[in-house]
């Protein structure tokens, strides 16, 4: 005979939860989803013993984020130039064959676009950076979700780049809850990619 098995878990503003556990062979599994966050303290019951596990949930940064621009342009010039330098060669060589002097110049064109392109996309990233836009829209979203999960207000929130991987946010939370800077920075720790954290509070009545 199977032995009973569930989870009970405890969120960090206190909300206990208990989920019954359905015996899979190898593995056990939940009859009811477990909503998200994925952040809690859970007590497995397994029989008549328990087993005390803590989950943490992490989040990064993604995308341009996460990349490092120096090195990338140093990568992007490096290919640039090789891909010219082939092209180049393979324009002469074949105005020699061929007598086609057009491809010489083709290829320079040809070129240009290429160096063009790459240079595009690092000038509309790196200056995105320079001008401290929103850097991950994604990110953005769930900070405001992790805020206003028990019924604050974000009134305000500035997340800017400041390395590959690592950003800063300001977050400017309104509550009528006796709660201070460091309740939020513990409900905000999990956003691994938060390298420098400010919180302002504003009470209401």
């Amino acid at each position: 005979m199977a032995q009973a098995s569930s989870i009970e878990t405890l969120r960090p503003d206190g909300t206990k939860q208990l989920f019954a556990m359905a015996d899979r062979g190898g593995f056990l599994e939940s009859y009811d989803e477990i909503p998200e966050p994925h952040a809690f303290t859970a007590t497995v019951k397994i029989g008549e013993q328990n087993y005390p596990v803590a989950f943490e949930e992490h989040e990064h940064a993604h995308g341009s984020t996460a990349r490092d621009n120096n090195m990338r342009a140093a990568v992007i010039h490096v290919i640039a130039d090789a891909a010219v330098s082939v092209l180049v060669i393979a324009g002469l060589l074949l105005a020699r064959a061929f007598g086609w002097l057009w491809m010489d110049p083709l290829a320079g064109i040809i070129g240009a676009f290429v160096i063009a392109s790459w240079s595009y996309g690092l000038i509309r990233d790196t200056g995105a950076i320079l001008l401290d836009m929103n850097p991950d829209k994604g990110m953005a979203n769930k900070l405001r979700e992790e805020v206003e999960a028990d019924g604050d207000k974000l009134a305000d929130l500035h997340l800017w780049r400041l390395g590959p991987g690592h950003l800063g946010a300001i977050v400017s939370v309104v509550t009528s809850n006796e709660r201070d800077a460091d309740y939020y920075r513990a409900r905000l720790a999990r956003f691994k990619s938060l390298s420098h954290l400010t919180i302002e509070i504003a009470h209401r009545p």
